[in-house]
């Protein structure tokens, strides 16, 4: 591993100064592969170069995912080492007290916990046409997990949030080859104050794995993932949004609707903050032949800071639409799975559809909002079946 690891860090450093793509290893394993990664179960591979994995849509059969199966997403290289006793979280900037806390001191701080869907903002960017550049997700960039940590509420009250604060910035011990801008994002005080966004250790009742930003991350439930940095090491109240290429141009959408294929200047942009409603379908899968008589149906629906109201399935391709049985468990920034029992008679091909609703009344369209960047697909899902 680490051979293959220092392998990769060349090739990323070579292609870096030659000024080439950032997919310099699909030759080496095909995206889409199945790979195994140590703690991480038969995930898909997106990209080898600074480890992505996707969770195959099968997966999302239960409210929590298990951690092996939760997604992995890398902007930069994962630190190499990671010590607990010498791992220290600083918090300054616009505060009146700053102060640097070790592991076993955050570990004394008030335990809040919050059930969150994480989701990549670029989940779903292979589906939208045209095509644009990015990691090519497919539907399995998001996952469920119960994260457990310190309010960062109580930690930047502890400092003393000057009047100028107005965003909190999150940098991470991400280790960045080459001339590569450091992964650090900020988001807005208001969200920052919110007492469910965490300084998160633990997963599911266990420690962070690495993977997942041992030994702390941020949490900024019902956003893109990108805010939830990870291996955290310093926190910075700001007078403004930060500066930095993780905020402008990544991770922007359009102010006004653009058209397939065309560009946006970043003064035309906004942040990224909360998800879209969006549903999946696990099962059947997209090709699957099944037998005629009852079908089950189940998926999973999600929509950020916003509730799902209900999830709708269609067997017609649309022409009939008909509700979905929500599953019981259910918290204010999770996926909520759902199941359609279908009686199946007739022998041919079908294409069956979800789309879900949300409390803020938004409904998944048709077709995706396009952006240059790909983000935030949730066009209503679909699989194409054969029933015999």
């Amino acid at each position: 591993m680490n051979s293959r690891r220092n392998f990769l860090k060349q090739l990323s450093g070579a292609a870096l100064a030659a000024g080439t793509a950032p997919s310099i290893l699909t030759w080496a394993l095909p995206q889409g592969e199945s790979v195994e990664f140590p703690g991480e179960d038969g995930m898909i591979l997106r990209s080898f170069r600074f480890v992505d994995l996707e969770t195959p849509v099968e997966y999302f059969s239960t409210w929590l995912t298990p951690v092996p199966h939760f997604f992995v997403r890398n902007h930069m290289h994962e630190p190499a080492q990671l010590d607990a006793p010498d791992w220290r979280l600083s918090i300054g900037g616009e505060v009146e007290k700053p102060f640097t806390l070790s592991l076993a001191e955050l570990s004394k701080l008030e335990t809040h916990s919050v059930v969150n869907t994480l989701e990549c903002a670029g989940n779903g960017r292979s589906l939208h046409r045209p095509q644009v550049p990015g990691v090519q997700w497919g539907k399995g960039a998001v996952s469920t997990a119960r994260f457990s940590g310190p309010s960062l509420r109580d930690v930047l009250q502890r400092a003393g949030v000057k009047p100028t604060g107005k965003h909190v910035m999150f940098r991470g011990l991400d280790e960045v080859p080459g001339k590569v801008p450091p992964f650090i994002r900020s988001i807005p005080i208001e969200k920052g104050l919110d007492t469910d966004t965490l300084i998160a250790t633990h997963m599911n009742g266990s420690p962070l794995t690495k993977h997942h930003g041992f030994p702390a991350r941020a949490l900024a439930p019902g956003w893109i993932g990108a805010a939830s940095c990870k291996w955290l090491t310093e926190i910075k109240v700001l007078d403004a949004e930060f500066v930095g290429n993780f905020m402008s141009p990544a991770y922007r959408w359009p102010n006004q609707p653009v058209k397939p294929g065309d560009a946006v200047k970043p003064e035309d942009t906004h942040a990224l903050t909360a998800l879209s409603v969006k549903s999946v379908i696990s099962e059947p899968s997209d090709g699957a032949s099944v037998n005629s008589g009852k079908v089950i149906v189940h998926g999973t629906a999600w929509a950020g800071e916003a509730d799902i109201t209900k999830v709708e399935i269609s067997t017609d391709s649309g022409a009939t639409w008909n509700p979905a049985k929500l599953g019981h468990d259910q918290a204010h920034y999770a996926w909520r799975l759902w199941s359609y029992d279908w009686k199946a008679h007739k022998p041919g091909d079908y294409t069956i559809l979800s789309r879900a609703t949300d409390s803020q009344g938004r409904t998944q369209p048709s077709t995706p909002a396009w952006n240059p960047s790909g983000y935030l697909y949730n066009a209503v899902d679909q699989v194409k079946i054969h029933v015999s």
